[in-house]
């Protein structure tokens, strides 16, 4: 047990230095990013919904 507890303090004091080494974003650069991502979710959301609309309208002719 007590072998474990020391490999799972290395392993967190190894994070925590990995950590310290990470380059974070700035907060605009996170804005942006974030701002592209939703207009493109938005953009092909729109765009599979006009798609689903289409074949379901399709499939209704052809069945009715």
């Amino acid at each position: 047990m007590e072998k474990n507890k020391f490999k799972l303090s290395v392993f967190y004091s190894e994070v925590k230095e990995e950590l310290k080494k990470v380059n974070w974003p700035s907060k605009e650069q996170t804005i942006g990013t974030t701002l592209v991502v939703v207009a493109v979710v938005v953009i092909v959301t729109i765009y599979l919904g006009i798609i689903d609309m289409g074949f379901s309208e399709m499939i209704t002719r052809m069945l009715g």
